[in-house]
């Protein structure tokens, strides 16, 4: 059990520590210390994470929007409206859940896809083009 959950620790701290550093305006939401081994819940500014999901299923990459207590709603997320998020990144959360079936070459491959898909969803965007 031990091994396991470091396993999945080390592919969610991956996962987070390259988005952080590739995706400009990239957060992680809630607690980096007391959290559940498995998930990962980041936030990009001035992208709807609805438009996220979309692009990450066209490379067979599940994840879910918002918090999971309103998975499925596209209202912005009380949960994290509470944590002090700012509208501009609620509406960009997107959740990563990760088990002992996923691989480092999964993680790897939405390190490599994820900046470009950002990049891409804010130049579309009014207000990520005023960052940009």
């Amino acid at each position: 059990l031990y091994q396991e959950m470091s396993y999945r620790i080390g592919l969610r701290d991956k996962l987070e520590t390259a988005l952080l550093k590739l995706c400009p305006d990239a957060r992680v939401n809630g607690d980096t210390e007391n959290r559940l081994p498995n998930t990962t819940n980041l936030s990009f500014e001035y992208v709807e994470g609805e438009a996220i999901l979309l692009r990450l299923n066209e490379f067979g990459i599940c994840a879910s929007s918002g918090s999971a207590c309103t998975s499925g709603s596209l209202e912005p997320s009380h949960v994290l409206r509470a944590m002090g998020i700012p509208a501009t990144a609620i509406h960009g959360s997107v959740r990563f859940s990760l088990s002992r079936y996923n691989t480092e070459a999964e993680v790897e491959k939405v390190i490599e896809i994820m900046p470009g898909i950002i990049k891409e969803l804010r130049n579309l965007s009014p207000y990520g083009r005023q960052k940009l």
